[in-house]
């Protein structure tokens, strides 16, 4: 496959660096200090499930020089979306599968008018990952699941190719005819987990030992799926089952967004916690603890400096 990793983050650099080893033709589309160490150290991957080293990957910081591939993999931030979007149009052939990785329930609508709705894809991916440092990506534990689809159920054999190809270099991977419960279970497990360790300042361990800040995910969770029963979305149990999976994640994880305040880096929050409270007052739903952690996290939002 050719493949382009938009933008060479530790969500997109992790898969873009599996189908890099297992041979597949991937650009890395990567910008500054990023770019720069990549270009000559190249990519690193610190994995529990195998260490990576792309020596000599094929990086830029100009789509125009890729060209039409065969599958985008879309990890921008969330407030970059169409910006990114349009700068990935010379990547986006007749044959093209854009598929977007970032977190939020609205990517696709907003890059399908952008790169059309044949090409767009949701892939609601579930890793703990970060940038280590510049060229650097540190895996932070055994889970890295890639599922995707279209948000209206349909059947893609192109897709399902793409989905094969990234199975055999040993992703694990799925095509999925319900995305759009898949990217609500996401959601309801990451709003939980973004909103807890980033209010508490603390990972996940420390949390789950508290009755109090336990109950607190466990809140955050269950107001998402309250939202999404309400939109008509089978979400009844994901919360308890996200709850399950975060019980059994290792206690150091952290969300991104807790990462990203450590780092004094904008937060993902206005999609995120925001989200669910605007869709809460929209449907009727009470959503008392996103709109608190949202309260808590609105001054930092825009990263270090900003109000």
């Amino acid at each position: 496959m050719r493949v382009a990793v938009m933008a060479t983050g530790a969500l997109g650099g992790y898969f873009g660096g599996r189908l890099a080893e297992a041979g597949h033709e991937v650009f890395f589309i990567a910008r500054g200090a990023n770019l720069a160490a990549i270009r000559k150290n190249g990519l690193k991957i610190e994995s529990p499930l195998g260490n990576i080293h792309i020596k000599s990957p094929k990086v830029t910081d100009d789509p125009k020089e890729v060209g039409p591939v065969d599958l985008v993999l879309f990890a921008v931030k969330l407030w970059d979306t169409e910006k990114a979007g349009e700068a990935a149009r010379p990547l986006v052939g007749p044959d093209t599968r854009l598929v977007t990785m970032q977190n939020g329930i609205d990517s696709v609508e907003r890059l399908a008018p952008i790169l059309g709705s044949t090409a767009v894809a949701a892939a609601p991916a579930r890793i703990s990952a970060v940038i280590g440092a510049p060229g650097v990506i540190l895996h932070k534990s055994t889970f890295a699941d890639f599922r995707c689809g279209f948000l209206d159920g349909r059947d893609d054999a192109r897709l399902k190719a793409l989905v094969e190809e990234m199975k055999a270099a040993k992703i694990s991977a799925e095509f999925s005819r319900s995305v759009e419960k898949d990217l609500w279970e996401k959601l309801v497990f990451l709003v939980g987990m973004s909103g807890a360790t980033a209010g508490t300042r603390m990972p996940l361990g420390p949390i789950r030992e508290d009755a109090d800040t336990l109950a607190l995910l466990q809140s955050l969770m269950q107001e998402v799926e309250a939202i999404g029963v309400k939109k008509g979305i089978p979400l009844q149990g994901a919360a308890e089952k996200s709850l399950a999976f975060a019980k059994a994640a290792p206690p150091a994880v952290k969300a991104s967004m807790l990462e990203d305040l450590e780092r004094g880096n904008r937060l993902e929050l206005d999609w995120l916690q925001g989200k669910v409270v605007e869709l809460g007052r929209a449907l009727g739903v009470p959503t008392p603890v996103n709109r608190d952690v949202y309260a808590v996290l609105k001054l930092h939002r825009m990263g270090k400096g900003a109000a």
